[in-house]
């Protein structure tokens, strides 16, 4: 059993979900100290909370100890066990925030893991369902996780403040990882999308498509975007509407953009052609980055090339930063919301903060060379991130 004295410590709520996965696929404990102690509303916020009640009920033997004012985590990992699991995530923050820990943890489990999450299937702030299902489940199939048990299923949708969506998500397990070798992004093919609304007018997810093929036509002939309109109980308890786009190229990456509708209340109105024409330029800054792994999913690809076998793996990634260097950190600030990424790895310092964990619980290091942009490599310049996994294997899987 692993005591206080080996676990790792940090101060602030940065990383607070990196951290937790992590030190449960690590064995590692953790300390977190200094959680917001200097804000008028000291300690973990709501969705920060109930994170910490999910983990808890995907591991067996997890200890959790929390002090009165919420300022100090100690969390030591119990065993994944998984299962068939419901939660009531919370509405402060979309599905995509707690399913992008899952998707690093759902391989390992003991049982495969089938879960119901209910709550915000599409913000501002976290990448979407919609995005997650059409660019994360690929990416997993690449490192060997796949069969008809993998699923991402949306049953309802729900936008913000009320939420009211359901999500469910069947993982199977795996005992080991295969090590990758994506160097090469391939050109673009095909565009596909998802428009929806829900509460409003059906009319607003054909004006959505309408105003993003009128940019997109001039690049690409074979798009298609579906239309999603649910009505009643599936339509969730708020208004809203929105759009996400995927490129896929000849070599099967999947690079992706999304936007939202601002909740009501908060904000301008946005018009439907307006939003559409602004996710289909994200799209194309997004594809202009490029890169094997879209910038949502980078981080899952780093970790998963850690735990793979003990071989060599290599992915080539877009730009550590898709701005100048010379870009404002305001603007920084502003586009990574535009791009909806939660805690989005686009930015230098917090690709690098992940790299830095891995360190720490992992004792590993990633060899980082920069691919200028030159005649075979369109777009902006890119980063190959070549590492030798540790060799991790699944002690909870149960062996037949």
């Amino acid at each position: 059993m692993a005591t206080q004295a080996h676990s790792l410590s940090y101060a602030g709520c940065n990383f607070l979900r990196q951290r937790l996965v992590l030190s449960t696929l690590s064995g590692r404990p953790v300390k977190i100290r200094k959680i917001r102690a200097r804000d008028d509303n000291p300690g973990l916020r709501d969705f920060e909370a109930s994170f910490i009640r999910l983990l808890d009920k995907i591991t067996n033997g997890s200890r959790i100890e929390i002090n009165q004012t919420g300022t100090t985590l100690y969390y030591q990992p119990g065993l994944l066990y998984g299962g068939s699991v419901e939660h009531d995530c919370s509405v402060l923050r979309s599905i995509g925030y707690y399913l992008e820990s899952l998707l690093c943890l759902a391989p390992f489990m003991k049982h495969p893991l089938r879960i119901v999450l209910r709550g915000v299937t599409n913000d501002q702030t976290d990448p979407s369902v919609d995005v997650l299902k059409a660019t994360a489940l690929p990416l997993l199939k690449q490192f060997g996780i796949d069969g008809e048990s993998f699923e991402l299923k949306i049953v309802r949708r729900g936008m913000p403040p009320g939420g009211g969506g359901e999500v469910f998500f069947s993982c199977p397990v795996r005992k080991v990882l295969k090590p990758i070798q994506l160097t090469d992004p391939g050109k673009i093919k095909r565009i596909r999308g998802m428009a929806y609304s829900v509460r409003v007018s059906p009319q607003m997810a054909n004006r959505i498509v309408d105003s993003a093929r009128s940019i997109l036509n001039k690049f690409i002939p074979d798009i298609y975007i579906y239309t999603d309109h649910m009505k009643g109980v599936n339509s969730g308890k708020s208004p809203g509407f929105g759009l996400s786009l995927v490129a896929e190229t000849t070599n099967g990456t999947f690079l992706s953009a999304e936007l939202a509708s601002n909740p009501p209340g908060q904000g301008t109105a946005v018009l439907p052609e307006d939003l559409g024409r602004n996710c289909a330029r994200l799209l194309l800054e997004e594809i202009y980055r490029g890169g094997c792994v879209d910038s949502t999913n980078q981080s899952l690809a780093l970790l998963l090339m850690t735990l793979g076998q003990q071989d060599v793996s290599k992915v080539l990634l877009g730009p550590l930063s898709p701005y100048t260097s010379g870009s404002t950190l305001e603007h920084q600030e502003t586009m990574d919301k535009v791009f909806s990424i939660s805690e989005p790895l686009s930015h230098p310092q917090r690709r690098i903060e992940f790299l830095r964990h891995l360190k720490s619980f992992f004792q590993i290091m990633f060899k980082i060379e920069t691919r200028p942009c030159g005649e075979e490599l369109k777009g902006g310049d890119k980063v190959l991130m070549t590492c030798v996994g540790i060799g991790f294997s699944n002690l909870s899987k149960t062996l037949k």
